[in-house]
This record gives structure tokens, sequence and C-alpha cells, in this order.
């Protein structure tokens, strides 16, 4: 579902802007579903300029692609799916990444991932390195801390995250996207509506986009408020006519003219001096303007002469049902 759309922030916006060096790693990958979309998306928009060249080509099929799970069977499934996509040798490894047995440190310049909604672990188990960051046992920030510091600088993230994370009151959600903002460009916040994980979660999510510069650049972030993702929002999930995932697409890729966007549309860019002054809250609602369009309604009198008429009009209709009842 969001692969086309992971797809699109790609070599045009810097992501891939050296194929020969770049890493794209999961730390959460499951079934390695967003490395083979990204793995896909290269082969279809610049196979010549990797398979065509030997020293690219071997780093495709052999040092690009990262992932780590700490369940062995989605580890067998995400290996096998990514050799049946043309990786010969993905790097799919068993691994807590939130633990000290992750040491990996600014070494890959890519991030696509959709880690846990919601989990608490124990302290000792989570390297301290983290918890320097953002002093919580909640997995769904940590795991945010923990992209920041597998980047390198330069590097990108695009990761889904529960509502909560973009909105939570406590000191550990505020350090967070405080480090966001404060500590590296945040470039987007993508608002997506409850259902679109059904039947699996229910819960609403929103996409961040970040790069890592270790000493803030955050001048203003683009808001998008996704209504639809082209399938229905209830468990069965079947296909529908609208779709946001193009328009989000189309206007990531041209910013300069969202602009003159008036905060009662769906996407929108908010200056960063209000983000912190409003507590670093990234909810879309907190920055959106809803237009209240005015309803003109009878005088009161109309309105209870109409009532009368009813009244007469229910009245002679039971008389005649009476009638012919013979009551």
């Amino acid at each position: 579902m969001f692969y086309a759309f992971f797809g699109g922030f790609y070599p045009g916006e810097g992501f891939f802007y050296c194929i020969k060096i770049s890493r794209n790693i999961d730390p959460a990958c499951g079934t390695s579903g967003f490395l083979v979309a990204a793995g896909e998306y290269l082969k279809e928009y610049h196979k010549e300029e990797i398979f065509f060249i030997k020293q690219k080509k071997d780093h495709y099929m052999n040092h690009m692609f990262y992932g780590y799970d700490m369940d062995r069977t989605m580890l067998r499934i995400g290996a096998m799916n990514m050799m049946t996509h043309g990786i010969d040798n993905p790097f799919i490894e068993y691994r807590d990444s939130l633990s000290e047995q992750n040491t990996d440190r600014e070494k890959y310049s890519l991030i696509l991932a959709n880690p846990p909604f919601k989990g608490s672990l124990d302290a000792d188990t989570v390297s301290a390195d983290l918890l320097k960051i953002c002093k919580t046992k909640k997995t769904e920030l940590l795991f945010l801390a923990l992209f920041l510091r597998m980047l390198k600088v330069g590097g990108r993230g695009a990761v889904i995250v529960p509502d909560g994370v973009l909105f939570g009151s406590s000191t550990a959600h505020k350090a967070i996207r405080k480090e966001l903002v404060d500590g590296n460009r945040l470039e987007a916040v993508i608002s997506m509506p409850s259902g679109v994980f059904k039947p699996y979660a229910g819960v609403s999510t929103g996409i961040l986009i970040f790069t890592k510069t270790g000493h803030g650049g955050t001048d203003k972030v683009w808001f998008y408020d996704m209504k639809a993702d082209g399938f229905s929002l209830d468990d069965k999930r079947t296909p529908v006519q609208d779709n946001d995932i193009p328009d989000i697409i189309a206007r990531f890729h041209d910013l300069k003219n969202e602009e003159s966007r008036e905060r009662t549309e769906k996407s929108f860019f908010v200056p960063k001096d209000e983000i912190v002054e409003n507590g670093y809250d990234l909810s879309i609602n907190k920055y959106k303007k809803t237009e209240y369009v005015a309803i003109e309604y009878p005088p009161t009198s109309q309105i209870m002469a109409d009532i009368r008429e009813l009244e007469m009009q229910i009245g002679e209709e039971m008389e005649k049902l009476e009638s012919l009842l013979g009551l």
C-alpha cells in the first residue's frame, strides 16, 4: 500500500544520492516489505544506472539492504522475500535493535520503517545511548531515537508512528519531538486515518519524514491530512476510488507550490517557531483550520407551523385508517 508512496522519495529527494555507497535498513523489518519495495523501485526506475555497472550491481546485490528482527520466522520469510525479488545476499539478521547488542551508529543513508506501535521494555535492556536521547520504556519512542543514531549525517528517514507520538504530553514524547525539530531537519508530517492497518491494528498513524543533520535545520514543516489510501478503512480493506497517495507524492516533490496553501486545505506549511510555541506538538489538528459554512434556518414560527400541519395530516390519515379497519 505505501510502497509507491515511499518509493517516490528516492533519488529526486536525495535518498540514494550515491548508489555505490548507500545503505538502506529497516531495524524492525518483519517480512522485509519495505526493503523489497526499495529494491523494486530502484530496479524499475534506475535499472541502467545500477545493473549496467559492475560495482553498483555488486553493491545492490550484496551490500545495500539490511534488516533486523527478533522473530526468527519473520527473518526466514524476510530473507526469502528479498532473494525471490532478485537480491542475492540481503543482510537480514536476528538482532534486538533497541538493546546494547545493536552497536550501529551513523552507518545508514536511508531508513524506511514501520516499528511496533506499542510496547514497553525494561530500561535495563535498552541501549544507554537511546535513553540519553529519550528516557522512556515505550518502544515507539525508542525506535525514533534509534533511527537518529543509526543514520549518517545527511541520511534520511520516512517512518510510520502511532498518532500518540505526535502529540503525547510526557517528557519523553516531547524530548524526541524536540530532537527531531531542533536537533535535525523535520521535513514532513503526514497524518493517516485510523483503519489503514486493519484488520491488524485500528490505531491512527502518521508518517515522519526527516533528515539527520545533528545540528538542526528545521525552518518549517509540511503537513498533509490524508483521508484515503485507495482501500476501505474497515476490516475488509477492499479497493475504493478515493486515494490521496498520488497527490501526496506529487505535492511532496513540488513543495515550492505549497507555500501559498491555506490551513483549511489538505496540505500546508507550519513554521518551526509555531511548533515550538505549541510544545513541539506535531498533530495536524493543532494547526489545521476548519471552514465553517453558515446554515440559514427558517424562523421558529415557520417551523412550528410546519409541525402543526404535519400533525393535522397525520390525524387525517389516522382517521382514514380507522375507517378502513371499521374502528
